[in-house]
């Protein structure tokens, strides 16, 4: 049997939907050949243009797929860093956490050139974030923004527990909304990480809310089509992301 398969259900077929890629392929104990993507080279302006918003998240699906099952594909890291020197073309900005246990890059297996990343604790929006998405989608042409929250968020249960620390109390304070609005019967408390997650659920659409009514640049490029704005939570225990496409 031949071990050699062309992919289709990669990156590239989802950029063009003509380009086959090279993959090498591994045999399963089923004898079933595995593919293994490599990605030489970072997103080009034509295979980026070539994109709608709904090809980006689902590219992110299928990298998300990968992670999950420990078959990242092969990135030339050094061949992206050389075709992104004089230009970059990401598809997606970005808005995740600082945690340390969520890097979104990692995550979604995606390579240089390819996402603009914006990270602070409780993901949560702020004008200078509103400003380098603006940038982002309205200047350098990515077609989705996507707000990351994560379960067993320190950020969101620190919000529920009315922490004080310096600049973290006025950070904190922005996710305190989202404790409100989320709708739970159980005990609403840090200590029960299921409240946490459905709050950092909430923080996220709160997020979502927020930079469409805050950045009406952004706004207007999501009523016209050309991006799409959208929510997802990322499970540390089993690592799936969920997008909420709304």
């Amino acid at each position: 049997m031949k071990n050699v398969l062309s992919v289709s259900a990669s990156r590239r077929s989802v950029l063009k939907k003509s380009f086959a890629l090279t993959c090498l392929t591994v045999m399963g104990v089923s004898g079933l050949a595995v593919p293994h993507i490599s990605f030489a080279a970072a997103l080009s302006q034509a295979e980026r243009d070539s994109m709608t918003p709904d090809d980006v998240i689902e590219h992110f699906r299928q990298g998300n797929l990968r992670f999950r099952e420990n078959r990242p594909a092969e990135h030339d890291y050094i061949g992206q860093k050389r075709s992104s020197a004089a230009g970059q073309y990401p598809a997606a900005v970005i808005l995740s956490c600082i945690d340390s246990r969520a890097p979104a890059e990692i995550i979604l297996d995606a390579g240089i050139g390819e996402t603009f990343n914006s990270r602070v604790a409780g993901n949560i929006s702020n004008p200078d974030i509103l400003g380098s998405m603006e940038f982002a989608c309205a200047v350098a042409g990515a077609k989705l923004v996507l707000v990351m929250g994560h379960t067993g968020c320190g950020a969101v249960r620190g919000a529920i527990d009315n922490a004080e620390l310096g600049n973290l109390t006025g950070l904190l304070d922005k996710i305190k909304p989202a404790i409100a609005k989320t709708d739970y019967n159980g005990e609403r408390k840090g200590s029960n990480y299921d409240f946490v997650d459905a709050v950092a659920r909430k923080n996220v659409e709160l997020t979502v809310e927020s930079i469409r009514r805050d950045s009406q640049v952004l706004k207007n490029l999501e009523d016209t089509g050309k991006i799409k704005i959208i929510g997802s939570m990322y499970h540390l225990n089993g690592g799936v992301v969920d997008f909420y496409d709304a």
